[in-house]
C-alpha cells in the first residue's frame, strides 16, 4: 500500500479541508498519516479513519515557533517512509520539498491562500521577505499544485509559470446527513430571537468582525453568535462589554466540526465580512461561505469578487456596500424582516449545495493522486 504523509502547521481539530483531502486519499487506497501540532489549549482530537501525529512544540508563536516546526517536521519526514508528501501552505513547504528530493518522493503542494499577502506579513516586511524567498525558490520547481479558487490560481500561475489546479474547500454533501440537528434549547440559544452567525478559525484583523459587533447596537430582536477563534476575539469581547451588548452577542469558542454545524443550522443569517485591505483577502473564498450554504443559511457578505460571484450566481444572499456598522445593521434588519426573500435564499442554498460539494471538487484530486498508485 502506498504511503502518504500530509502535513499542516495547525492542530488538526478544525481544519476540514485537510481532513477531506486525507479521506479522499484514504478512499483511493493510500495509507495516510496527517501531521500537525498540539497546542497547550488544543481540543482533544476525535478518532479518525487515518493516522494522525500532533507534535508538541516548545514555542507556540513567533520566529522560534516557525523555526522549531520546520526542523521538527523535517526530522519526522526524514525518518518516516512516504511515497507521496502533501504540503499544506508555505509554512510546511520547505521540509517537504527537501525530503521529496532526498527520498525521490512525489510532492503535492496545496496553497490555501496567497500566503505572503496576509495582513500579518504586510506589517512586517522582513518576515514577508523570508517567506517570499522560500516561495520563489521552490514554487517554480513544483509539478503538482492545488489552491482554493480561480483568482489565486491565476496569480500563482502567472507569477511562477506553473499549472495550478483549483479544489475549493466545500463540505461533503454526504456529511450533512450524518450530523444530527440540535434544538436551540439544547445549544443554549434563545428561540424568540433571530440568529446571526459569524464563524471561523481565523477571526482576525480586517475580517469585519469588529464592525459586526458594532452593528449589533442597531439590529433588532436578534442574537449574534461568534464561533471560533482568532486574533481579535479579546478585542471583540471588550467591545461587547463597552457597548453593553451582552444580550445581543454570544461567544462560543472553538468547537468540533459536527458541533459547529449544529450551531450554524440554527442560524437565520451567516456573515462573512472580509475587507479588501490586501490582495489575499481581495481574492479570498472563505470556507464559512460554503459552510453556511450547506447548512441552509442565507449569507450577508462583503462584495469581494469570488464571494460575490457565488452569491450572485446561486442567489443565496446579499452583499454590503460598505463596512459602516450602521449600513451593516440596516442590511441585516431588512433581510431578517423579509421572510419571503429569506425563504427563497434558503431554498437556493440547497440547490447550490447539490452542485457545489466536495464530491465534485475531489475529482481534481483523484486525477493527480491516482497517478502515484
Amino acid at each position: 500500500m502506498k504511503k502518504a504523509i500530509v502535513s499542516v502547521i495547525n492542530d488538526l481539530t478544525t481544519d476540514q479541508r485537510v481532513h477531506k483531502v486525507c479521506m479522499s486519499l484514504y478512499n483511493l487506497g493510500y495509507d495516510v498519516t496527517l501531521v500537525g501540532r498540539r497546542q497547550r489549549k488544543s481540543l482533544p482530537l476525535a478518532e479518525r479513519t487515518y493516522k494522525t501525529k500532533r507534535m508538541f512544540l516548545l514555542f507556540e508563536k513567533g520566529p522560534l515557533f516557525y523555526a522549531e516546526y520546520q526542523f521538527r517536521l523535517f526530522l519526522y519526514l526524514l525518518f518516516h517512509k512516504a511515497d507521496v508528501l502533501v504540503s499544506n501552505d508555505l509554512d510546511t513547504l520547505w521540509p517537504n520539498y527537501k525530503i521529496s528530493k532526498l527520498k525521490s518522493a512525489n510532492l503535492v503542494y496545496d496553497s490555501h491562500e496567497l500566503f505572503c499577502e496576509v495582513p500579518e506579513l504586510q506589517k512586517n516586511p522582513k518576515k514577508k521577505n523570508i517567506w517570499k524567498n522560500i516561495e520563489r525558490k521552490i514554487f517554480p520547481k513544483l509539478k503538482y499544485v492545488f489552491t482554493v479558487n480561480d483568482s489565486i490560481a491565476k496569480i500563482y500561475s502567472e507569477e511562477y509559470k506553473v499549472d495550478v489546479k483549483v479544489v475549493r474547500n466545500i463540505p461533503l454533501l454526504a456529511s450533512q446527513t450524518t450530523i444530527k440537528n440540535s434544538s436551540k434549547h439544547q445549544l443554549g440559544i434563545p428561540s424568540d430571537k433571530k440568529i446571526i452567525v459569524l464563524q471561523g478559525a481565523g477571526i482576525n484583523m480586517d475580517r469585519g468582525a469588529e464592525e459586526a459587533v458594532e452593528a449589533m447596537q442597531y439590529v433588532e430582536n436578534a442574537l449574534l453568535l461568534i464561533i471560533g477563534s482568532g486574533d481579535v476575539m479579546d478585542v471583540l469581547k471588550q467591545m461587547m462589554e463597552k457597548l453593553k451588548l451582552n444580550d445581543k452577542i454570544k461567544f462560543i469558542g472553538k468547537v468540533p466540526f459536527q458541533k459547529l454545524v449544529q450551531y450554524t443550522r440554527c442560524a437565520d443569517l451567516g456573515l462573512t465580512l472580509d475587507k479588501d485591505t490586501n490582495i489575499n483577502y481581495r481574492y479570498s473564498l472563505p470556507n464559512k461561505l460554503f459552510d453556511y450554504m450547506h447548512a441552509g443559511v442565507p449569507v450577508l457578505a462583503s462584495g469581494l469578487v469570488e464571494i460575490k460571484n457565488i452569491i450572485t450566481m446561486y442567489e443565496i444572499g446579499d452583499c454590503i456596500d460598505s463596512h459602516d456598522p450602521k449600513h451593516i445593521a440596516d442590511k441585516i434588519n431588512h433581510i431578517l424582516k423579509d421572510e419571503t426573500t429569506l425563504q427563497l435564499w434558503k431554498k437556493n442554498t440547497k440547490i447550490a449545495s447539490e452542485k457545489l460539494n466536495w464530491e465534485t471538487e475531489e475529482k481534481q484530486l483523484k486525477d493527480v493522486y491516482s497517478q502515484f498508485l
